[in-house]
């Protein structure tokens, strides 16, 4: 009589677990490239005058501003 066993080359749990490693793997790689491309378009919206945002519809960037009231100076004069 023939032998009619059959043997698979790896075992189930072992083709799961190299499964998972992969799909592990690929959402890492995912975000890391999401990740990246924000950053990188962060940069170069930083770098846009507000006319430039303006033209593409981008709301101006919060950048720090620096109001000094007229006569500052001369008050900072008179109290030296």
């Amino acid at each position: 009589m023939a032998r009619t066993e059959t043997r698979t080359g790896a075992s189930a749990s072992k083709r799961h677990f190299l499964g998972s490693v992969r799909k592990g793997v690929a959402t890492m790689i995912a975000a890391f490239d999401t990740w990246w491309r924000t950053r990188a378009r962060r940069r170069v919206l930083a770098d846009l005058t507000p006319d430039q945002l303006n033209d593409i519809g981008q709301p101006e960037a919060h950048r720090p501003v620096l109001d000094i009231k007229a006569g500052l100076i001369t008050n900072l004069m008179s109290m030296r």
